[in-house]
């Protein structure tokens, strides 16, 4: 979850729900000092996709977890705050200085200026491109003991919330000495990652020097169950103490105590692949567009824990609210007449593969034929991304990877874009998404913004289908959970049992 570079340039700009970590009661006190509580036991919905790379999806695994931090951070208001930068100044249009506070790396080296340039320039090296620089080119040099200078090519008002980005983590130099990135023991955050099991599970120890104090808890054992249901009993058997992402069909199980449910900007979709096979028609992404009635699975597939989809922002970006243009110049739907498509969706979050068997029967009755592929992420991603399938069903939190609504349509929906699944590349979408970008008052931002959506929109290369709210299980006896709408947070220096 990313934090800096709102705070003056863009506050305001996204949606302002609080962050809380307000658990039941108790803990014993075992397994660390005085005052201590115990390890947490924490099952999470996605395995390691990239051996916990911080630059593709596994980078929010780490800020999850406690492991990693940018140089910013998101607040509860959604603007940019202090992480490992305690400030930051904007010089003129393409330069900004960032002021270090005092910390070090969990392999005991300090966070200096020579070595947060040297992230950020790994960073930018990345392929792909990691989804907070999609569209961006920077450069970060050394200035004065305590400072970091960083450069845009193209002035870049949204930067302080570029920076929150869990993609763009600082890592001390062990990080970058073997052929790809390792954040073990390299990290800043209150835990480090000791020991990973393949994609099964992963030991974290507190990180006594942390510059944010002790962390209550003495360490984390984590366990990826992709399987939501096996997720949820994990819990009710007392086998976790936190479980993310509890299916919606597993709500009723879990105690009104140990259920908590988060309004979020995650939205589902329907991507189609303007690239290749039928949907590179756009008559025939109409007649999907038709098809599709994301109300019947907010009210079944979702029952209750989501709303109708409007867009690639949704009704928790309350400054989006009433003020959406309508997207101008799409096709007319064409009759599919038999077309042969292959729908391709994810297990890890229960309700997808559900999501996707209602649309099969919708696209079925506008007239397609209808092939469905479902895999865990970690297997699917790749594929998704090189356009082996016709359409995609995925959640994505629009505002996870940057916090600023320009930076996710870049990075979704542009020639150029890192996380492009719908692999679309439309020169009106390019034009309005760069216009957007050049904005720097929070205003005429958010009014760019919702031209380029809308110019997405028209290519009806993504369908919206709801927008989710998402619940978390745990324990009576834990608290300080992090309850994140940005999903970017979970355990936190407070989280304990």
């Amino acid at each position: 979850m990313r934090s800096p570079r709102r705070r003056r340039v863009v506050a305001g700009l996204l949606l302002a729900p609080a962050l809380t970590g307000c658990f039941a009661s108790g803990g014993d006190s075992s397994g660390g000092g005085p005052g201590d509580g115990s390890r947490l036991r924490v099952a999470l919905a996605f395995p390691p996709a990239e051996n916990f790379s911080p630059y593709g999806a596994d980078a929010t695994l780490l800020s999850r977890l406690g492991v990693t931090e940018g140089l910013t951070a998101l607040d509860a208001n959604g603007a940019a705050a202090p992480a490992l930068a305690r400030s930051w100044t904007r010089e003129n249009d393409r330069n900004w200085l960032f002021t270090l506070r005092e910390a070090t790396f969990q392999d005991g080296t300090d966070v200096t200026p020579a070595a947060v340039a040297d992230a950020l320039t790994h960073a930018t090296e990345a392929r792909p491109v990691t989804p907070a620089l999609s569209g961006v080119t920077l450069t970060a040099k050394k200035s004065g003991d305590r400072q970091v200078r960083v450069t845009t090519e193209d002035p870049d008002p949204a930067l302080p919330l570029r920076l929150s980005s869990p993609g763009l983590a600082i890592l001390s130099a062990k990080a970058y000495a073997g052929k790809r990135v390792n954040p073990v023991g390299a990290a800043t955050g209150p835990f480090e990652l000791t020991e990973v099991t393949g994609t099964t599970a992963a030991t974290l120890d507190r990180y006594d020097d942390y510059w944010g104090g002790r962390a209550q808890a003495p360490g984390i054992d984590a366990r990826f169950i992709a399987d939501g249901t096996a997720r949820t009993n994990a819990l009710r058997t007392r086998q976790v103490d936190v479980a993310e992402a509890v299916p919606v069909s597993q709500a009723s199980t879990l105690t009104r105590g140990t259920r908590h449910e988060t309004a979020t900007t995650r939205t589902t979709s329907l991507l189609l692949n303007t690239d290749n096979g039928a949907f590179r028609d756009p008559e025939l992404r109409a007649a999907a567009r038709e098809a599709v009635d994301g109300s019947v699975l907010a009210k079944d597939v979702y029952e209750g824990h989501a709303d109708p989809g409007v867009g690639v922002f949704g009704p928790a970006v309350t400054w989006a609210a009433g003020k959406r243009p309508e997207p101008a110049g799409r096709a007319e739907a064409a009759d599919p007449a038999g077309t042969s498509i292959t729908v391709a969706t994810y297990d890890n979050r229960p309700e997808l593969p559900e999501v996707a068997q209602v649309l099969q029967q919708q696209l079925k009755k506008a007239g397609f034929e209808v092939k469905l592929e479902v895999r865990e992420y970690s297997r699917l991603e790749s594929d998704a991304l090189a356009g082996k399938f016709d359409a995609f069903v995925g959640a994505r939190n629009s505002l996870l990877d940057t916090g600023d609504p320009v930076s996710i349509l870049a990075s979704d929906f542009t020639c150029d874009g890192g996380y492009n699944l719908a692999l679309l590349c439309d020169k009106k979408v390019d034009r309005a998404v760069a216009d957007a970008q050049k904005e720097s008052d929070t205003a005429e931002r958010q009014r760019a913004a919702l031209k380029a959506e809308a110019a997405v929109l028209a290519t009806d290369a993504t369908v919206p289908l709801v927008h989710q709210r998402i619940i978390t299980g745990a324990g009576t006896s834990v608290r300080g959970v992090l309850l994140d709408p940005y999903e970017r947070t979970l355990i936190g220096t407070g989280t304990r049992r």
